[in-house]
């Protein structure tokens, strides 16, 4: 069986982008433009920014599920353009809103049917899911169809899919959006956790909350345009994250 997790050598970024663009057909705007950042194994980077602002399309271009109209980026070595494939098996993905489950499918056939997509075998998936599911308790509704979920039991099935293979690189569209207190807290404390084994996590979100708490650095997008990047400690403005980003963007809510 291939490996799919591809770790990047230590001191070298395992996610990078230079001057990174995207222009939809028909559309007299960029999605993005010249969007130029690194990030490094064993780091947590928020992606910031008023709705529009190119958070999402920037992280679709990152897991190969758009190309590029200008730019290039690489993950883990591999350049979007030259090896999609080879970038999406570095990648773990989860895009809130638009992720789906197999309804009729149970949590654990919809996860061990992203394992033989992503090229593991049927012992190693069931391995990996008995530890994702105790990881994410998922063991009272592991059997049960996933038509039947709430949204947190949901949410922690598509994060279980995204990582299935072991990626070295997360990318995740709002992971918490909807989620109890609780289900929020336990996302957070598996992204802390994965940093800890050495990952490498890109997240959006408008929980400044958070990403303040967990986030070594931010980039903030305006207009989808990189309007600044820092510490969140760099970035706040009279003791307020928050204050800083709406002087950088002058609309974020």
């Amino acid at each position: 069986m291939q490996k799919t997790r591809q770790p990047t050598p230590p001191g070298e970024s395992s996610v990078s982008a230079e001057g990174l663009g995207k222009k939809f057909p028909r559309s007299h705007h960029w999605a993005v433009k010249e969007l130029s950042f690194s990030c490094y194994p064993g780091t947590i980077t928020g992606l910031l920014g008023e709705n529009g602002a190119g958070k999402t399309t920037s992280l679709r271009m990152l897991s190969t599920m758009l190309i590029p109209t200008e730019g290039s980026g690489a993950v883990c070595g591999h350049s979007l353009r030259e090896a999609p494939a080879r970038v999406r098996q570095s990648v773990g993905v989860l895009f809130g809103g638009t992720s789906s489950l197999y309804d009729r499918l149970s949590a654990a056939e919809n996860i061990l049917y992203f394992a033989r997509l992503n090229g593991l075998e049927p012992q190693e998936g069931e391995a990996r899911l008995a530890e994702l599911s105790n990881l994410f308790e998922m063991g009272s509704f592991l059997h049960r169809r996933a038509g039947t979920f709430s949204t947190g039991m949901r949410q922690r099935c598509l994060i279980a899919r995204a990582i299935i293979h072991d990626p070295a690189v997360l990318l995740l569209d709002e992971p918490a959006t909807g989620l109890d207190f609780s289900t929020r807290r336990s996302i957070y404390a598996f992204i802390l956790q994965q940093k800890e084994l050495g990952k490498t996590i890109l997240f959006s979100s408008h929980d400044l909350n958070a990403v303040e708490e967990i986030c070594d650095s931010l980039l903030v997008l305006h207009e989808g345009r990189l309007a600044a990047q820092g510490s969140p400690a760099a970035l706040r403005k009279k003791g307020s994250l928050e204050t800083g980003i709406r002087e950088l963007t002058g609309s974020m809510q």
